[in-house]
């Protein structure tokens, strides 16, 4: 009889737990994790704790891929445990979107199908890094080359609109590409697009490559409508070299940033660094937004 009284008090307990827990998300308090680790380990990103997803565009909503292809993304999307919510690799280098060698209608059409598709599958957020895609010659215009970008973000961001995506332009490092290293840059490129479909990734893991400080964030405050994270040294996930994210989680704290957060790595043992890094990560926002 005791045995039973304990067991059912622990049950209540626990589902007391569970409805608080579910009060808590339903009010997103804290910024939401997500993993950029594919449909593939959809299964282990779920179990270790993790709703949401990333994929990449040549993977699920390529033009390369057919209709039929297409339509076999749609089905697996769809039974997927957890929610693929955004797509990286948005350009290849071979359309270039920087720089004098950019054809605007292959640019288009291109973004066309891609946005399409992803409003089809109720992925929401397309990541433009694409640095093979962006970068331009070492001795181009730097005035030109982002008047140009941002003529040419005003008509993605129109494309964006109607399918309901948003384009979220990334900061990249400098051994990545020459164009846009900087959250700071990247936020000029969006200011000047100004549009509701066009906003800023700010990644963190390029911030701390390229040395900058986490008051970039706070300067561009609003704009930033997703964020990326991984370690510095490696790009590994959070908790394997046991960063310390705490001031760039401050700084989105302090603009009231409650949206999401991709892990976005290089993986070596899924089963181990992928709950680990949900763990270690989420420790670290409560800490922050939880004011301690």
């Amino acid at each position: 009889m005791r045995n039973t009284k304990i067991n059912g008090l622990s049950s209540l307990i626990c589902l007391i737990f569970i409805c608080l827990c579910g009060f808590v998300s339903d009010k997103q308090e804290y910024p939401r994790l997500g993993i950029v680790s594919g449909l593939t380990q959809d299964s282990l990103a779920y179990a270790s704790g993790f709703k949401m997803i990333g994929e990449s565009v040549p993977k699920i909503l390529s033009p390369a891929l057919t209709d039929d292809q297409f339509n076999e993304n749609l089905k697996k999307i769809k039974a997927a445990k957890c929610k693929v919510l955004s797509c990286n690799l948005f350009y290849p280098a071979s359309i270039k979107i920087a720089g004098p060698e950019v054809d605007e209608a292959k640019v288009l059409a291109y973004t066309e199908t891609v946005l399409s598709r992803a409003g089809q599958a109720g992925v929401r957020f397309i990541v433009l890094g694409s640095s093979g895609a962006r970068s331009i010659p070492a001795d181009y215009n730097i005035v030109k080359a982002k008047s140009d970008f941002i003529n040419l973000g005003k008509k993605l961001a129109q494309i964006a609109g109607r399918h309901k995506v948003t384009i979220l332009l990334e900061n990249l490092e400098t051994t990545e590409t020459n164009f846009i290293t900087s959250l700071k840059s990247a936020a000029e490129i969006v200011r000047g697009v100004d549009h509701p479909n066009f906003r800023l990734n700010a990644d963190i893991f390029h911030m701390m490559r390229e040395g900058e400080s986490p008051n970039e964030i706070i300067e561009a405050g609003k704009l930033i409508a997703f964020s990326e994270i991984a370690e510095k040294q490696n790009r590994s996930l959070p908790g394997v070299m046991g960063d310390d994210f705490k001031p760039y989680l401050r700084a989105l704290h302090k603009i009231n940033y409650k949206g999401f957060i991709f892990i976005e790595g290089s993986i070596k043992n899924a089963a181990t660094e992928m709950p680990l890094a949900f763990k270690y990560l989420s420790v670290q926002i409560a800490e922050v937004y939880s004011g301690k």
